[in-house]
């Protein structure tokens, strides 16, 4: 049930991006899924409500990768490796950019996380 939910937000977040009409991702009970594969965020950009927690999901084969928002203010975070993920969860309204810290000059790693009411 888990994986065929993971699916259908998969395709969702995919129409999404794909079509003119903008579709906001997320409720306050559910997570929205952001795959770190190949040295890239995908999707790179979402928007999401407030209180919406974003989870970031490490499918490289063996790559660390981190999420850094350093203009929040925040440390560096801990390196998460393949199969491990992170989370977020959003209560501010904003636009929120992000890095991978070791990767974002060499890949461009980044992406940004808006939040609206």
């Amino acid at each position: 049930m888990r994986y065929l939910f993971k699916r259908m937000l998969t395709v969702m977040t995919a129409v999404a991006f794909s079509s003119p009409a903008l579709l906001l991702a997320g409720t306050p009970a559910e997570a929205v899924v952001i795959t770190v594969k190949d040295f890239h965020f995908e999707p790179a950009e979402i928007t999401v409500k407030v209180g919406t927690t974003v989870r970031w999901e490490n499918h490289e084969k063996r790559q660390y990768h981190n999420v850094y928002f350093e203009a929040l203010g925040d440390k560096q975070s801990d390196y998460f490796f393949p199969d491990e993920v992170r989370e977020r969860t959003f209560e501010t309204p904003g636009t929120y950019p992000y890095i991978c810290e070791p990767h974002h000059e060499s890949h461009k790693m980044r992406g940004v996380v808006h939040v609206v009411e």
